[in-house]
């Protein structure tokens, strides 16, 4: 499963990028990203706009003060 940290990407180009990863993967994989904020906003666009974005599956945790892991599933549109 790919991983993805988005603390290097400058931060107008993240959500591209991410979009980029997800939109090349199988269903059933699961893109894991590492964040310095809680990815909530793209959670609420992945929803709105990528079919195949499993919202149910989706989980986040705080793995430090500027580190959040957020796994974004991805299923058959």
């Amino acid at each position: 499963m790919p991983t993805l940290d988005v603390r290097e990407i400058p931060p107008m180009n993240r959500h591209d990028r991410i979009h980029e990863v997800f939109g090349a993967m199988e269903p059933g994989e699961a893109l894991t990203i590492v964040n310095d904020h809680e990815p909530k906003p793209l959670y609420y666009e992945m929803a709105a706009e990528v079919p195949s974005f499993d919202e149910d599956g989706y989980e986040v945790r705080r793995e430090a003060e500027d580190e959040f892991v957020a796994t974004f599933p991805k299923v058959d549109a």
